[in-house]
């Protein structure tokens, strides 16, 4: 079992930035990617970013790149999303999720998703 827990959303007006945090805690010996989705209300959930545990390599959805990073604290089993220069249409529930071959249930960014956190809300007004 892997357990996520995501901290750090709020309210911010345009332009500014926010940095989520996400601990992991649980082992799956499968996982070897984590990653960030968000969903707006009426649409479907899109993947941010993904970083890649082992190599140390990130990917990101085209509407965020060169505005979000993804960095990893592995002695902390944390992951963070750094997100600067924030849109109104960022606004959203940001998910953690955990790479797993056993019980994947989304596949994006080269990583088969299957652990998921519970959010935290972003709101960004303009």
């Amino acid at each position: 079992q892997v357990q996520l827990l995501e901290s750090g959303g709020g309210s911010v007006q345009a332009g500014g930035s926010l940095r989520l945090s996400c601990v992991a805690s649980g082992y799956d010996y499968t996982t070897d990617c984590m990653g960030w989705f968000r969903q707006a209300p009426g649409k479907e959930r899109e993947g941010v970013g993904t970083t890649f545990i082992r190599a140390g390599s990130d990917y990101y959805a085209d509407s965020v790149k060169g505005r979000f990073t993804i960095s990893q604290d592995k002695p902390k089993n944390t992951i963070y999303l750094q997100m600067n220069s924030l849109k109104p249409e960022d606004t959203a529930m940001y998910y953690c999720a955990a790479g797993s071959r056993l019980r994947a249930t989304m596949t994006w960014g080269g990583c088969d998703f299957g652990w998921w956190g519970q959010g935290t809300q972003v709101t960004v007004s303009s």
